[in-house]
């Protein structure tokens, strides 16, 4: 067994039985919402603010990360738009899902994964690249939303507002401040944060599997095979191109092939109902990209990480 399949066999086995105790009725659909809710809002924060407040840039090229993610999210996008002006699409709205689908990436999956890799230095290096990537991909989404999306314009300071109210932007700005400005996560603080962030990736990876809705997914095809040849094909080749130009290699390198092959995040199912996209059709490429990636990943990760 590979060390990535070993490190993804836990992970794996978590989404199950967070959709078991989801089908099983274990748990009230309230209860759910509420740890969903938890996770985004305060575990998944904290833990960034943890990680990242605790990270030294010293010695990590973070300049050459910051160019690997940047490309590969903005050419990304740049297909994904393209596209949509040749109507590949039924609508505006669709295109909003499909853009998410492709550009949005699980976090809670990809710092698992790196962690379960390459151990706590890997968690570090993970939590620098969500840290980039989290910023850049809600900007693109909110904007994608402003043009496509159902609901109108409703100018400049909603829009920036949107941006910085996100918990985990917040999360990652604070842990960047903490980092850059030498002022650090130690005493009773850093045990604090340090307790709540351990909750976060295992109640973040029940609450996919307790969003997983497989019934969804019949009658998406063309909207999950656009998302998913741009999040499983095109993301990971950009990624190993980019990677190769900038030289980057060791943890480095293994944590931005990860966050380039991990499906989207469930909280693009959030937005959509918040901004007007298509939830349904949200809903179907969220559950069939997370199911998938576990034949997938492995696949990719035999290519580039062995």
């Amino acid at each position: 067994m590979s060390a990535f399949t070993a490190a993804l066999i836990p992970i794996m086995a978590l989404i199950l039985v967070g959709y078991g105790l989801k089908r099983a009725q274990f748990l009230s659909d309230e209860t759910w919402a509420g740890m969903e809710k938890l996770t985004y809002f305060v575990l998944l924060p904290a833990l960034l603010i943890r990680t990242l407040g605790k990270q030294s840039l010293a010695g990590v090229p973070w300049d050459s990360m910051l160019i690997v993610v940047t490309g590969v999210l903005l050419v990304s996008a740049a297909v994904l738009i393209l596209l949509q002006r040749t109507r590949l699409t039924s609508g505006n709205a669709t295109f909003t899902s499909i853009f998410q689908g492709a550009v949005r990436y699980n976090t809670y999956i990809a710092l698992a994964v790196s962690q379960g890799l390459f151990g706590a230095q890997g968690l570090a290096s993970a939590s620098v690249v969500a840290g980039f990537m989290i910023v850049l991909i809600n900007l693109l989404c909110i904007s994608v939303f402003v043009i496509w999306g159902k609901d109108s314009f409703k100018g400049v300071t909603p829009f920036i507002r949107g941006v910085a109210a996100n918990p985990l932007i917040i999360g990652c700005a604070i842990g960047w401040f903490l980092s850059l400005s030498g002022i650090g996560v130690s005493g009773v603080a850093g045990d604090f944060l340090e307790i709540l962030g351990r909750a976060a990736l295992p109640f973040g990876l029940l609450a996919v599997g307790a969003a997983l809705k497989p019934e969804l997914v019949r009658g998406h095809a063309r909207s999950i095979s656009i998302s998913s040849t741009a999040q499983f094909v095109l993301k990971p080749l950009m990624a190993a191109l980019l990677i190769y130009i900038t030289g980057l290699t060791g943890i480095a390198a293994g944590v931005l092939y990860v966050a380039f092959m991990v499906p989207t995040a469930p909280s693009g199912y959030i937005l959509a109902r918040q901004l007007g996209g298509d939830t349904e059709t949200m809903a179907s490429i969220i559950t069939f990209q997370t199911l998938i990636a576990f034949l997938v990943m492995p696949l990719i990760a035999t290519l580039v990480l062995n």
